[in-house]
């Protein structure tokens, strides 16, 4: 089936679209994205409808195809969810763990999705719980309330904001998720057409107006930020081991606070968050001490 909208944009530096889009997919069984070896296929509910996008390298150039009443929007920001205006030349690390790392990963680019409520319906599926456990969620969540996406590629595209605030509790208690989450997802489905405004802010001032958002906080409103608005500076206050993973990669210390892990990261500021992609990316981790977190069965309760 030929697209319905396509471009072909000219590569002047290294992208791997593996590792730019990786933040994008929510665990293996994410039905609304997938990785192949010569390309990536992705849905997305654009504010034109929903629509497929179609990436593969071609040479020195990208071929971008995509299907759908939102192919044309998703064609048009090819560039900016690739990181197009991304600067990692600008990085220039002195500590030798993230020059490598830096080195290791030249296609790496940090790139924004301009879809908000896309990115705050499984980071607040993913609020203080196992990823494994919020991924699970997510994956039934999209298959129950979401769409097929246009053309022939076999993905679902995200529950439109109406369908999930017009869902009851009950419905979704059986994917793994309790009631006070999916009372913030509710909420944020009630607001999807002041979160999508937000687009034209700011990162700062966007995260700022996210935490006015009941159930909303600094953790989530950074890995929104991240992924919708591209904030390339952004650290997630509030998660439970990134203090650790930051305090033991760049300063050889076993735990850290989130002020410690502030100051190591404060000489590369404009960077942060790409020194913490590229930890994650090089399997960085402080060294644990006790049980992991408990899964938990919230369908079976």
């Amino acid at each position: 089936m030929p697209p319905d909208a396509s471009a072909t944009l000219p590569l002047p530096f290294p992208l791997d679209l593996d590792l730019t889009l990786g933040p994008l997919r929510r665990g293996p069984s994410d039905p609304t994205i997938r990785f192949e070896p010569d390309g990536v296929w992705r849905a997305a509910r654009t504010p034109d409808g929903p629509g497929t996008l179609r990436l593969k390298h071609a040479g020195s150039r990208l071929v971008a195809g995509a299907w759908g009443a939102g192919a044309s929007w998703l064609v048009a920001h090819v560039p900016s969810m690739l990181g197009f205006d991304d600067q990692p030349e600008s990085f220039k690390p002195k500590r030798r763990l993230l020059w490598d790392l830096h080195r290791h990963h030249p296609g790496l680019r940090l790139g924004r999705t301009g879809l908000v409520f896309e990115a705050m319906l499984p980071t607040i599926l993913e609020q203080k719980v196992p990823g494994v456990e919020a991924y699970a969620a997510y994956a039934r969540l999209v298959r129950a309330l979401g769409e097929r996406a246009p053309g022939d590629a076999g993905l679902m595209v995200p529950p439109s904001p109406q369908r999930v605030a017009a869902t009851p509790y009950w419905a979704v208690h059986r994917f793994g998720i309790e009631r006070r989450r999916f009372a913030v997802i509710q909420l944020a489905a009630g607001r999807a057409a002041r979160l999508e405004s937000t687009t034209a802010l700011e990162p700062a001032e966007a995260r700022r107006l996210l935490l006015t958002l009941p159930g909303i906080g600094p953790w989530s409103a950074a890995e929104v930020s991240a992924v919708a608005y591209g904030d390339r500076d952004v650290v997630s206050l509030g998660d439970y081991h990134l203090p650790h993973q930051v305090a033991w990669a760049l300063g050889g210390e076993v735990r850290g606070t989130e002020a410690r892990m502030l100051e190591l990261l404060e000489p590369y500021r404009g960077h942060r968050a790409r020194v913490i992609r590229l930890l994650t990316l090089g399997g960085i981790q402080a060294p644990r001490f006790g049980p992991r977190m408990r899964l938990r069965r919230i369908a079976a309760i």
